[in-house]
């Protein structure tokens, strides 16, 4: 298996070998230049592939030796170490202005596979620079959510790692350095203008039709006067120098990508007057601190690459791989909006969905895997997980479909030993929780009885919460029936009771033996038909007119408690 790039591609003199041109050698013929290309090491670190956009070419390292010896043995010992080494690394950078959605999940979940995937780690880091947005606990739930889910952070704010703080309001001496290099090497500068000053600048811009953005006027300023205004401790802001002539790069997903952000933005601040950094200086340099080797995100953030990719270059630094994720949309394709409560993880987690059917259809409406089909586990996601199979367009997210995916897992969970027992005991909870005083026999939440029930309702539920629903509640509550109303479907009420008292004392109680030996009960009966017949055992037993077979219902019950509830309406 062939390992993408641990790093951002490096260009030999903006033109790396073309294989058309080592073609022409091959065959005597001559080509025009050649055009920038990009270079990918192997996990073996013995082929190197070549290619514009998504296509590639196959060349040894043998034969690429021969054209550059120092560029090639460079790239491949870099990229073989990474590969040998689990060098890959990747982050999902959230930030707590609000508690873990639908969107979110799937970028965690993308960076959870690659990482799995490659043997490498997976970083949960917050980036919560902006204060004032800031929402109470959801730092924490962030990463509770995540661990729900089934894709626990290898490195985090709890779990701690080499590269501590995972909070980037922890790490501003780095942030305030990094600043300080880029403003001696001439890559960023003090800004003093004002707010008022930068509002009618936006305002100007809006009047004439046209994109507001920055002058970059603070950018002129001369040392003595840049000296002269921090002396007056003026309030300022750090700004990065944007600059022409950005060099293209590869993203993973799109291909190659060039964005002239300077000829369309304003140079942008990276330290705010309040000593925070901005978005754009802080993943730069946390990713770079905690050597990430693959940053997938949302595509949303591919323009603002070209930024990042200019403060790489003025730092020095090698910036790592790009791969940017199609948006996640509704499935009429509305953008995803946090304003939809019911796209919050823990929404779904509350109303009983599976953390795995959530991963399932989050990955099922998209793209990256060999196929698409429902009920996948994470470890078949992992395993089926292709990254050249992204495509860029935006995955249509139907979540109607959701309750036949969580059926579809919850019965896989039932079928299983040990995930029945963790079900048995959050369904004690939930019956406790809903009927509360209503549980006269606390039998009913007997493991045995919770057990058999889930064993005889699987693939009819499609969560857990469907149990304690008032279309069950006779599993846990002994119904009070009328007998007037029983009457109304037979006079052979007290016949038809002690007949099928006789027939649990006397069988073993199974469906399939129940069933036959049900239909042999109307011809005991002075006329009864079989349809009144059932009707009136499942009234007795449940107090609903629909729901189950009689057969399963009985053996839900079991022999104690169905007697119970035909003696109570022999004695009545």
């Amino acid at each position: 298996m062939v390992l993408p790039a641990i790093r951002q591609p490096l260009t030999w003199r903006q033109a790396v070998f073309n294989f058309n041109a080592w073609k022409s050698r091959a065959h005597g013929t001559t080509v025009g230049p050649s055009p920038t290309k990009i270079l990918y090491g192997s996990k073996s670190g013995t082929v190197i592939k070549q290619g514009l956009g998504r296509q590639a070419f196959g060349l040894c390292r043998k034969e690429a030796a021969a054209i550059n010896p120092v560029h090639t043995a460079s790239v491949f010992s870099r990229r073989y170490y990474c590969a040998e080494s689990g060098g890959v690394r990747v982050r999902f950078a959230p930030s707590p202005t609000g508690f873990l959605h639908l969107g979110g999940l799937r970028t965690a979940l993308y960076n959870y596979i690659f990482a799995k995937k490659h043997g490498g780690s997976f970083i949960l880091r917050l980036e919560d620079t902006d204060q004032s947005r800031l929402v109470p606990g959801a730092a924490e739930r962030i990463e509770d959510m995540l661990e729900w889910a089934g894709i626990p952070p290898d490195e985090s704010p709890r779990k701690g790692g080499p590269y501590s703080a995972y909070q980037q309001s922890q790490r501003l001496g780095l942030y305030q350095e990094a600043a300080q290099t880029l403003v001696a090497n001439g890559a960023a500068y003090h800004c003093f203008c004002s707010p008022q000053r930068l509002e009618l600048l936006k305002k100007e811009a809006l009047r004439n039709r046209q994109t507001p953005r920055y002058d970059n006027r603070c950018r002129h300023l001369s040392p003595g006067q840049v000296e002269e205004k921090l002396g007056q401790k003026q309030p300022h802001v750090l700004r990065f120098r944007l600059e022409e002539g950005v060099e293209p790069f590869q993203d993973m997903v799109y291909g190659w990508n060039r964005h002239e952000v300077a000829t369309v933005e304003g140079d942008p601040v990276i330290i705010k007057a309040d000593g925070f950094p901005t978005y754009h200086l802080a993943n730069v340099v946390d990713d770079h601190h905690m050597q990430i080797s693959h940053v997938l995100r949302g595509t949303e953030w591919l323009i603002s690459t070209s930024k990042h990719l200019l403060m790489y270059r003025a730092f020095g630094w090698e910036a790592p791989t790009f791969a940017h994720l199609p948006l996640l949309l509704n499935r009429d394709g509305s953008k995803l909006s946090k304003r939809q409560g019911d796209i919050f993880i823990e929404h779904f987690a509350l109303a009983g969905y599976l953390p795995e059917a959530l991963l399932d259809i989050i990955t099922n409406c998209g793209s990256g895997f060999t196929e698409n089909r429902i009920g996948r586990t994470l470890d078949e996601l992992i395993a089926e997980f292709d990254m050249t199979k992204i495509t860029t367009h935006s995955a249509l997210l139907d979540l109607e479909k959701l309750p036949e995916f969580n059926r579809i897992h919850l019965l896989r969970r039932i079928s299983n030993a040990d995930q029945r027992q963790a079900l048995v005991k959050d369904l004690q909870v939930l019956i406790e929780r809903e009927y509360k005083e209503q549980l006269t026999e606390k039998d009913v939440l007997r493991t045995e009885y919770i057990e058999r029930s889930l064993q005889l309702r699987k693939g009819h539920i499609t969560c857990l919460q469907d149990l304690v629903s008032p279309a069950y509640s006779y599993l846990w509550v002994r119904p009070s029936v009328p007998r007037d109303q029983l009457l109304k479907v037979s006079p052979e009420v007290d016949t038809i009771s002690k007949l099928v008292l006789e027939l649990v004392e006397n069988s073993v109680l199974t469906t399939e033996k129940l069933s036959a030996e049900l239909k042999g009960l109307q011809k005991k009966t002075k006329g009864t038909k079989y349809g009144a017949v059932m009707k009136v055992i499942r009234l007795a037993l449940s107090g609903q007119q629909q729901g189950p077979s009689v057969a399963e219902m009985i053996v839900s019950l079991g022999p104690r408690e169905v007697s119970e509830r035909l003696q109570r309406v022999l004695s009545t």
